[in-house]
């Protein structure tokens, strides 16, 4: 198959022949390839370029759809499990041929309904698209390119003794401190983190709010910012619970106190049992 033509991942194909059940799109070395008449955009003639998922159909053909799947090949996903049988399970990932995950493939058995991290990747026996919830082994074994305080996009992936395990940038392991937690997290969850610590041994320690003074004085903007919406006044105040101050600002307690101690110390705001006001 000719390295641009990626299974299991979107590609841009052209348009090469129209016939009644679809069209086919030049697949180079790998041949034409039938797009089926029900995913072919209104309009299509020879020489337009689609965007297109690859996959093999039931008789091992490679086919394409429009539809893109909740993850491709190379990505790591939180999926649903649509069915299981007596080879593996079979996770849903929007196309209408559902994501094989073999029994080997499983750290528990998969039961219907309940969602999973998986990594996506290419049965090298059968060419077919598959599953695996052993992701440990997926992860990079490379040191991380990151430095304290780099933004990060995070998948939650499993739940520990000492907080959450967490997939970051689709890529790497890090972790999550359950004391350091300020809301509640959930396997599945996607979420913009930031990098606390990268140890010797390429480790991540991950943090869902920036650190240092650089996270104070960006909310204490945000919070002037949120007095003058409201009428110079807020009910929130240093003694209200963090679940509150979360609900409302999004960010924990001690960032909140912080933020509330330094426009104190500028004179912009005064702080009593009513709350906080602007001056």
């Amino acid at each position: 198959m000719d390295e641009r033509i990626r299974l299991g991942r979107m590609n841009r194909l052209i348009v090469v022949k129209k016939v009644d059940f679809g069209v086919y799109l030049d697949g180079r070395e790998a041949g034409e390839i039938l797009l089926p008449a029900r995913y072919v955009p209104e309009g299509c003639e020879v020489g337009d370029e689609l965007e297109v998922f690859l996959y093999l159909d039931s008789e091992e053909r490679l086919v394409a759809t429009t539809q893109r799947p909740l993850a491709q090949v190379g990505d790591f996903a939180c999926l649903k499990v649509a069915w299981v049988n007596q080879y593996g399970a079979f996770l849903d990932w929007g196309l209408m041929k559902d994501l094989f995950v073999p029994f080997r493939e499983q750290k528990v058995r998969m039961e219907k309904g309940k969602s999973y991290v998986v990594y996506l990747y290419v049965d090298r026996e059968t060419s077919r698209l598959a599953a695996t919830a052993k992701v440990e082994h997926c992860l990079s074994d490379k040191m991380p390119p990151y430095s304290e305080g780099d933004e990060v996009r995070i998948l939650v992936w499993q739940r520990t003794d000492l907080g959450f395990k967490v997939i970051v940038d689709n890529r790497f392991g890090g972790l999550v401190y359950g004391n350091e937690l300020f809301r509640e997290l959930h396997v599945g969850d996607r979420m913009t983190a930031y990098v606390k610590q990268v140890r010797p041994d390429g480790k991540l320690d991950i943090t869902l709010q920036k650190q240092g003074r650089e996270a104070v004085e960006d909310f204490s903007e945000a919070l002037l910012e949120h007095l003058h919406r409201n009428g110079g006044r807020t009910a929130l105040c240093d003694k209200s619970p963090a679940e509150e101050i979360y609900a409302v600002f999004g960010v924990s307690k001690k960032v909140f106190k912080k933020a509330v101690g330094d426009l104190y110390k500028r004179r912009m705001i005064e702080i009593s049992d009513q709350g906080l006001k602007l001056l």
